[in-house]
């Protein structure tokens, strides 16, 4: 299984210009021809592309200098030199580059095959034949091609999803996600089953609807307690949240403050996403009860119980977050208009 690797950095550079030639005409009945000097090509570019089929930056830490093709010099009889083969650097989608010092965001990558070209290599010199003068008829100089240019990145991988599960662990996310769409997470009954992101698929109504389930989050998560925090980036760009609570947990009450205050820690953009809070393993005795008074306590949620393994609730699970998505476009697009 491939290793889930969600930043890395990587040395990049540009390739250097061609140098022009110094060279003269000579042919048979022309002893002292002029110059001919061709120029240099021009240095292969450093460019990133969206590959849908990656789902992590492996293989950037496996492989972290990337360098593109000087360009060829020129030669006599104005013969230009070849351009250097610009070096293509694969990425998921949601993919941000950053400085490494600053932490400054560069470009955003989030389209299958989108591109943008980084650093673009150095110019190739002119060749001697761009010298020549009425004075000086026999140049015996070029131009060198510019350098290249060197630097690092920092490649980030935040995963796009369009609704992200939120919740304790083994509040049975990872058996939601089965139980909704094509994936298949790791789901076993102990805590931090999930260690990395899982996507999956929720067909509904004609469309796609992106789901990710993180790892679970605990209290105090926002202090580096845990592991669900770090991966709350792969839910930044979601539409909406969904909130799993445990309802054959006896502190099923206490879960949605606690969570809301982790995700309130981490971004105040994350309080303001649209929400839906699901009551967990409604197929266990008494949880039928419990989330009455999740509801009760809740009134202004929009609140559903649902069960992985009777898929009871499944349905109206499907339909709030169809609706949550499409909710989520309208209101962008009337904000743009």
């Amino acid at each position: 299984m491939e290793r889930f690797v969600d930043e890395a950095r990587i040395h990049v550079s540009s390739g250097h210009g061609g140098a022009g030639s110094v060279s003269f005409r000579r042919e048979k009945y022309v002893p002292k021809g002029g110059p001919d000097g061709g120029d240099g090509g021009r240095g292969g570019d450093v460019i990133f592309v969206v590959r849908r089929n990656l789902k992590t930056l492996s293989h950037l830490r496996m492989r972290p200098h990337f360098r593109a093709e000087d360009g060829r010099p020129g030669a006599g009889r104005n013969m230009h030199g070849r351009d250097g083969e610009s070096v293509i650097i694969p990425v998921p989608p949601g993919t941000i580059i950053r400085e490494p010092e600053t932490g400054k965001q560069l470009v955003d990558l989030t389209s299958d095959s989108q591109s943008v070209t980084m650093l673009r290599g150095g110019r190739g010199g002119k060749g001697n034949a761009h010298f020549a003068t009425a004075r000086h008829q026999t140049p015996r100089f070029s131009q060198s091609g510019e350098p290249g240019v060197i630097t690092d990145y920092v490649v980030e991988l935040s995963v796009i999803a369009d609704i992200g599960f939120v919740g304790f662990p083994n509040a049975g996310k990872s058996s939601l996600l089965k139980a909704l769409t094509n994936a298949d997470p790791r789901i076993g009954s102990y805590a931090f089953t999930t260690k990395t992101p899982n996507l999956g698929v929720l067909h509904v109504h004609d469309r796609d609807i992106v789901l990710a389930d993180i790892p679970g989050i605990i209290e105090g998560a926002s202090g580096g307690a845990g592991l669900g925090l770090r991966f709350l980036k792969h839910i930044s760009r979601a539409a909406g949240i969904a909130l799993l609570i445990d309802l054959s947990n006896d502190d099923f009450l206490d879960a949605y403050p606690i969570l809301m205050d982790e995700l309130r820690s981490y971004s105040g953009s994350m309080e303001s996403k649209a929400r839906i809070v699901i009551g967990t393993k409604l197929d266990m005795p008494g949880t039928a009860d419990r989330l009455d008074e999740l509801r009760s306590s809740l009134s202004t949620e929009a609140v559903v119980g649902a069960s992985a393994f009777t898929r009871e609730g499944l349905d109206s699970v499907a339909g709030l977050m169809f609706s949550t998505v499409v909710d989520a476009e309208n209101e962008q697009v009337s904000t743009e208009q």
